[in-house]
């Protein structure tokens, strides 16, 4: 099958916003410098979310009550994709996604066509909480037993989606469980494939001045339902000495033509474009 090449005027940027008043102007200002394209899903804000980027040139779906990111994400790709969306971009609307990174993920989905593009945050690991990079290591593990291969980062918000993963209609979950099923899903039915570019982590911390609303994701409660969700797919599909040797023989993609994240951890695969 040919792939044509992807510009940034075949993607939507598809942003799920819960009361993101604080960042979400500079969010929505940086992903349009990106792309021409822009989409907003308010998931019942209360904190004046939508106003802060009323003047600006994009598209805002409110919902009127909070419904969680797995439903903003699926009315983001059902009206992206009637906009005519050849890929869509996620991204989180606290800041903690780079919209700089944006061409990284179009430039590595040009070089691997058909594959779900993550933004993987390898880079200055060290911002990132220990209890949160060991339970996304957790769940990188965890979520391989569904899609059998390893993926760099399964839990980045920040991804390009082909519009063929993002047209499934049968992907259960809610909140963020939805994110780790898409994978799956796109995995067993689609057979997509995951590739992981490196980005910077980005949380606050001492030697910063940034400010971050708090996370949404709660550790404890997300990932015991990522989890769960994951563990009893496994088990009604049985097989499991299989899977595993698919896994082991399927390691992480990632994608740094730049070669600047080196080494890479083990059981990594790192490629670079010619």
């Amino acid at each position: 099958m040919i792939h044509p090449y992807l510009s940034r005027d075949d993607v939507i940027v598809v942003i799920p916003a819960l009361n993101e008043a604080l960042r979400i102007r500079d969010v929505v200002e940086g992903a349009l410098a990106e792309c021409p394209r822009v989409l907003v899903i308010d998931d019942g804000s209360d904190d004046g979310t939508a106003d802060r980027i009323a003047d600006l040139p994009v598209t805002v779906i409110r919902h009127a009550q909070r419904m969680g990111k797995g439903a903003s994400l699926r009315d983001g790709f059902a009206h992206a994709l009637r906009m005519g969306a050849r890929a869509i971009v996620s991204m989180d609307g606290d800041g903690q996604h780079l919209p700089s990174d944006i061409p990284r993920l179009l430039a590595a989905a040009n070089r691997h066509p058909g594959h779900i593009v993550i933004g993987a945050r390898l880079r200055r690991r060290s911002q990132q909480p220990v209890y949160r990079r060991l339970a996304n290591e957790f769940a990188d593990w965890g979520i391989a037993w569904g899609t059998g291969y390893q993926i760099a980062d399964t839990q980045s918000g920040q991804r390009l989606y082909p519009a063929a993963v993002a047209a499934l209609t049968d992907v259960p979950g809610e909140d963020f469980v939805f994110e780790a099923q898409i994978l799956i899903s796109a995995a067993q039915q689609l057979g997509t494939r995951c590739v992981s570019v490196p980005i910077e982590s980005r949380y606050k911390c001492v030697h910063s001045d940034e400010q971050f609303r708090p996370s949404h994701f709660k550790p404890l409660r997300d990932f015991s339902r990522i989890t769960s969700h994951v563990v009893l797919g496994v088990l009604r599909k049985g097989g499991i000495p299989e899977m595993y040797r698919r896994i082991q023989a399927n390691p992480a993609l990632i994608d740094d033509p730049s070669g600047e994240f080196a080494p890479p951890p083990m059981g990594v695969v790192q490629t670079r474009s010619s």
